[in-house]
C-alpha cells in the first residue's frame, strides 16, 4: 500500500533543513548535549519510534510465527497491527556484538564489535541514537543494552532499573579474547552449572529487572505529550535470556507439552569442528533428557512471563498521547537453542541462535496482518528507523531501507542478510549469508593444520537444517557464489577479519579510565540502591 499523506510527502524541507544546519551524516561527531540547541521548531509528523529488544528470544516460540503451543497474546497483537518479517536475523549471534552492530548500523567486523567484552571504536561513533538526537528526537534508553558502563553512543535520557550506577552492562569491556585449540574436544565433567537455574520461581533477578524496565518506559509514555516533539525509545529487556525461571503456573502451562529437539542420528559427528566446541566449551554436552525438557518448557513460560511485561508496556502507550503517531517495533538480539543441534544458549549460525523475531507496527501507514518472507537483518532495521525519521546515514553503513517492502509485498526486496561470530568457545571465527532458500556458512581455518568448513542448506527442503550440501558437486557453484556475495556484503574476506579480530584481542584497551573487567552482576547493596 502507499504511504500515508503525512508519512514523507508532507516533510520535503526535512532533509533540506537538516543539511542547512549541518545535521547531516556529516556531523554525528557533534557532542550529543547540542543536539537540543539545534532541534527544529517546526511542527513535527514523524513518528514517534519505540524499539523494544528482549533477549534471547527464539522467533519460532510465538504465536505469530505459527506456534500453536506459545502464549504470546500481547506480542501476537502486536503482529496483528503490523507486519511480521518472517526471516529476520541478527547481525551476530551473541548480545553485545548484535546490540552494538544495530546502534552502529555496521556489521561487526567492521566495527570490531567481537564479543561480549567490546566497545565501539569511540563513545561519539556515528549510531543510530546519535543521528536521531541531532535531527530532533529524544532519544532514551531503558534497560540492557550491553554496552560499556562509560558509554551511551547518543542516548541523552537513561531510565528504568538501577539508574544511576550503569547497569546495562555490569562490567568494563577489555577488548580481550582468545581462541580455544582445535585440537582438544576433551569432555569436561558433569554439565553447565545454567542447568541448575531450570526451575520454577517466583523470583528471579530477570523478573526484578523487567518490571523495573515496565514500569520506567510506562511512566514515560503516560508523561510524553505531542508537544515535547518525537521520540526514539529504546526498552531493553533481559527475558528470555537465562538464568531460565518461570513462575510455577507459567511454567505448569508447558509440562508435557513441548517436545523434545529432533536431532538426527550422525548430526552431531557431522556438525563444524566450531559447534563441537560449543558444546564442550559451554558444557552442555549430553545434557540428560530430563533437564533438556524441563528447560524447554520453563523457556515457554519464561517467554509468556515477557509477553506480559510487553503487553503492560503497549497498554501504557495505547492509554497516552502519543499513542497515534508511535511505531512500536519488537525484536530480539540473537535466539536460544534450547538444545536442539545439541547445543543451548545462542553463538552458532543455525536459525535457533541467528533467527530473530521482528514485528513493526505502525497502523498509521501499514495495515496490520502482513507477513514477508524475504531475508533481512537488524541493519536493515537501522536503516529503517533512519527512513522514517528522515535522517540521511553514513555511506558506509550497511543494510537498506525496508519501507519500500514493508508498503509493498512486490516491492523487490534484497533478500539477504549477513550474520557473524568471532566470539567465546570456538577455534575460528565464522560467517553467514541466508538468501532466497538457501543459508551458506563459512568457517574461517583455526590454523595451518585445519582446513575452512562450509555448510549449505536447502532451508525450503530441510528447515531444521540437518543436510550440509557444500560438498556436494552439483552445489559447487552455488557454493562460490554466495561464497562471494558474502565477502562482497562484508567488505572483506572472513579469513582477514579472523586475524583483525585475533590482533585486536591480544592488543585489549588501552582504557584511560584504568578500569578492568568488573564483576557481571550487581551487588545486593547496589540492589538495594535500585
Amino acid at each position: 500500500m502507499s504511504p500515508p499523506a503525512h508519512s514523507r510527502s508532507e516533510l520535503p524541507s526535512r532533509r533540506n533543513f537538516l543539511r542547512a544546519m549541518g545535521l547531516g551524516a556529516a556531523s554525528m561527531a557533534v557532542p550529543a548535549h547540542l543536539g537540543a540547541a539545534r532541534r527544529p521548531a517546526f511542527k513535527d509528523t514523524r513518528p514517534n519510534i519505540i524499539v523494544i529488544i528482549s533477549d534471547e528470544h527464539n522467533a519460532g516460540v510465538l504465536g505469530c510465527y505459527g506456534n500453536d503451543i506459545a502464549r504470546t497474546p500481547n506480542l501476537d497483537a502486536l503482529a496483528a497491527r503490523g507486519v511480521v518479517m518472517e526471516n529476520a536475523y541478527c547481525n551476530s549471534p551473541l548480545c553485545a556484538p548484535s546490540r552494538l552492530s544495530f546502534t552502529a548500523g555496521k556489521y561487526v567486523s567492521r566495527v570490531g564489535a567481537w564479543s561480549n567484552n567490546c566497545w565501539l571504536p569511540s563513545d561519539d561513533y556515528p549510531s543510530l541514537p546519535r543521528l536521531l538526537d541531532a535531527a530532533g528526537y529524544t532519544t532514551v534508553l531503558c534497560g540492557k543494552m550491553h554496552y560499556d558502563p562509560t558509554r551511551r553512543y547518543g542516548f541523552t535520557q537513561e531510565i528504568g532499573p538501577l539508574e544511576g550506577w550503569q547497569s546495562n552492562t555490569y562490567f568494563f569491556k577489555t577488548g580481550t579474547g582468545k581462541r580455544r585449540d582445535p585440537d582438544d574436544l576433551r569432555p569436561r565433567p558433569g554439565h553447565s552449572k545454567r542447568f541448575n537455574d531450570f526451575r520454577a520461581s517466583d523470583t528471579s533477578p530477570v523478573f526484578t529487572f523487567d518490571t523495573k524496565v515496565t514500569e520506567a518506559a510506562a511512566q514515560f509514555l503516560r508523561q510524553r505529550r505531542h508537544s515535547d516533539g518525537p521520540f526514539f525509545m529504546l526498552a531493553g529487556y533481559i527475558a528470555p535470556h537465562f538464568p531460565i525461571i518461570a513462575p510455577e503456573p507459567h511454567w505448569r502451562n508447558y509440562a508435557g507439552r513441548v517436545p523434545m529437539p529432533v536431532i538426527p542420528e550422525g548430526h552431531l559427528e557431522a556438525q563444524p569442528l566450531n559447534y563441537k566446541h560449543l558444546r564442550i566449551g559451554f558444557n552442555v554436552e549430553d545434557a540428560p533428557d530430563a533437564i533438556v525438557r524441563k528447560g524447554r518448557e520453563l523457556y515457554y513460560g519464561l517467554t509468556q512471563w515477557l509477553d506480559e511485561r510487553v503487553g503492560t508496556l503497549l497498554d501504557a502507550l495505547m492509554e497516552s498521547d502519543v499513542a497515534d503517531n508511535t511505531m512500536v517495533v519488537y525484536t530480539s538480539d540473537h535466539g536460544e537453542h534450547m538444545g536442539a543441534h545439541g547445543l543451548w544458549w545462542k553463538n552458532s549460525l543455525y536459525d535457533d541462535a541467528a533467527k530473530v523475531p521482528l514485528i513493526v507496527s505502525w497502523p498509521e501507514r501499514w495495515t496490520g496482518g502482513r507477513h514477508r518472507a524475504a531475508a533481512c537483518s537488524l541493519v536493515d532495521l537501522g536503516q529503517t528507523i533512519a527512513d522514517l525519521a528522515e535522517v540521511e546515514t553514513p555511506d558506509d553503513w550497511n543494510g537498506d531501507s525496508l519501507c519500500p517492502y514493508l508498503d509493498n509485498a512486490d516491492a523487490g526486496w534484497k533478500d539477504r542478510a549477513v550474520s557473524e561470530y568471532y566470539a567465546h568457545n570456538i577455534a575460528s571465527g565464522y560467517a553467514m549469508l541466508r538468501t532466497g532458500r538457501f543459508k551458506y556458512v563459512y568457517h574461517v581455518p583455526p590454523d595451518e593444520k585445519h582446513p575452512a568448513e562450509r555448510e549449505l542448506y536447502d532451508l525450503e527442503a530441510d528447515p531444521g537444517e540437518f543436510i550440509n550440501l557444500a560438498g556436494r558437486p552439483e552445489h559447487k557453484e552455488r557454493v562460490n557464489t554466495l561464497h562471494a556475495a558474502l565477502i562482497e556484503e562484508l567488505g572483506a574476506h572472513p579469513d582477514e577479519n579472523e586475524q583483525r579480530c585475533r590482533a585486536d584481542y591480544a592488543r585489549g584497551y588501552a582504557r584511560s579510565d584504568g578500569q578492568r573487567r568488573q564483576r557481571r552482576s550487581p551487588t545486593r547493596k547496589q540492589q538495594a540502591k535500585a
